[in-house]
């Protein structure tokens, strides 16, 4: 028997590293999801191709900090305006149509940029239309997309697909921005814009093939405006989900927007070229995706709110040290915790939101949280563009990380008031992440 046992030994760990593995990627035995993964992969790479390439763009005909804040406020702006309106949709009409009718109108937006970048007509002025044109696409797309996770995987594995579905995203940040960087460098931004207005037909493809029951909504016959009204009177009156959207909405006005600059310290400060602003944007997706990828390795929700207050003060920090580096390889370095941080937080605060709140509320809530998370960021972008071009980057993005350390330590403070109501919710909702209700035994939220 000590010899058969001591035979089995050695084959543990290889054992033990295979079930972590499993767990991390749960949510892929679902056809659906794995059908959305792959096709979001290609398409979110051309995504973040279009973003650095648009950023250098701008930044080549004008060498403005103030324009591109601009056009950084034009694409996000519309999110706070006509998320409710998303919300809305989302929780009405059959989640995956309306996915499949804005990526489609994205590969269009992409296209006719590529067109006029690549015929030499762009003009700033077009590149802000379209930016805000495509805002108002990814009012309705982002909140949807979100509430949709949960119909391809259900309850049990909704925290996994969360996690996930952000490190696809970090991923993709981390190769579009570097080889955006290579083709700006080497053939100019119109081929990038073509390149996502292509890369759309692949996760157009993922959800036309996906077997899934249409989704209705409740209360079709509902006022539209008291339809809105419910979700944000959930949200307002819920402490937990009040207090983590407020800490959204701080940080990604004050310290989100610190990529609207990368730009100027890649060529002003550490005096690179477009491939030291795609590598350091790498950097930062480097980072995040570790950051998603650690949040999918955990089972349940317990200690997701400390681990939210930390994250945000880590990101805080992060951002001043950063805007103290003349040095491209101490920039590069601190790039990486940067991105771990924002994404646990942000990636953590949006697990700890959709396990919280009722189906029936799931869009119009996600709207609200699109709105707190890309709807201020807009504003951040203007202020950061306008607080550069003053006191400049370096001293801009340091008064961002000092605010976002002050809410962190709020939201820390305010931790043991929200913990109680945020467990009731969790196990009223029956989504622990994992953890059957009855036997949770730790703090969720601690």
């Amino acid at each position: 028997m000590a010899e058969t046992e001591g035979a089995k030994t050695p084959d543990a760990p290889a054992s033990k590293e295979l079930s972590r593995l499993r767990a991390t990627v749960r949510s892929l035995k679902h056809r659906n999801f794995q059908l959305f993964f792959s096709g979001q992969l290609i398409s979110l790479i051309g995504t973040w191709m279009d973003t650095a390439a648009e950023a250098l763009l701008v930044y080549r005909l004008t060498g403005s900090s103030l324009l591109l804040g601009t056009v950084a406020f034009a694409g996000q702006i519309p999110i706070s305006l006509f998320a409710t309106a998303g919300g809305f949709v989302a929780d009405k009409f059959d989640r995956r149509k309306i996915v499949i009718g804005t990526q489609t109108l994205s590969m269009i937006l992409a296209g006719i940029l590529a067109f006029l970048t690549l015929t030499h007509r762009v003009t700033v002025m077009q590149v802000i239309v379209l930016a805000a044109l495509m805002g108002i696409v990814n009012a309705f797309d982002i909140p949807t997309r979100q509430a949709f996770l949960v119909e391809m995987v259900g309850r049990e594995d909704l925290m996994n697909a969360i996690a996930l579905n952000s490190s696809m995203f970090q991923g993709a940040r981390i190769i579009g921005p570097v080889i955006a960087g290579i083709i700006v460098y080497k053939i100019g931004e119109g081929w990038c814009f073509f390149s996502n207005s292509v890369s759309y037909i692949a996760v157009i493809i993922g959800l036309l093939l996906m077997r899934i029951a249409p989704s209705l909504g409740e209360g079709r016959h509902t006022a539209p405006l008291e339809h809105i009204k419910e979700g944000f009177r959930f949200a307002r009156n819920t402490a937990p989900i009040r207090a983590l959207l407020m800490l959204i909405a701080l940080v990604s006005l004050v310290a989100m927007p610190y990529s609207v600059l990368m730009p100027v310290f890649a060529m002003k400060i550490l005096h690179g070229t477009a491939r030291t602003y795609g590598v350091l944007m790498g950097a930062t997706g480097a980072g995040a995706l570790f950051g998603a990828l650690t949040l999918a390795s955990k089972r349940g929700v317990s200690g997701l709110g400390r681990i939210i207050a930390i994250a945000c003060g880590a990101f805080g920090a992060g951002l001043i040290l950063f805007s103290l580096s003349h040095w491209y390889w101490l920039s590069l370095c601190l790039l990486v915790p940067v991105g771990y941080s924002i994404m646990l937080q942000m990636a953590s605060s949006n697990t700890l939101i959709q396990v919280m709140v009722p189906d029936r509320l799931r869009g119009r809530i996600m709207a609200v949280y699109s709105m707190m998370f890309m709807g201020m960021a807009p504003l951040g972008s203007l202020l950061y563009g306008a607080l550069a071009d003053r006191i400049g980057a370096p001293w801009t993005l340091g008064l961002g990380g000092a605010v976002a350390i002050g809410g962190a330590i709020l939201f820390a403070r305010n931790l043991p008031k929200i913990r109680v109501e945020a467990r009731r919710l969790i196990i009223a909702q029956g989504m622990v992440g994992g953890e059957p209700a009855q036997e949770m035994t730790t703090p969720i939220v601690d």
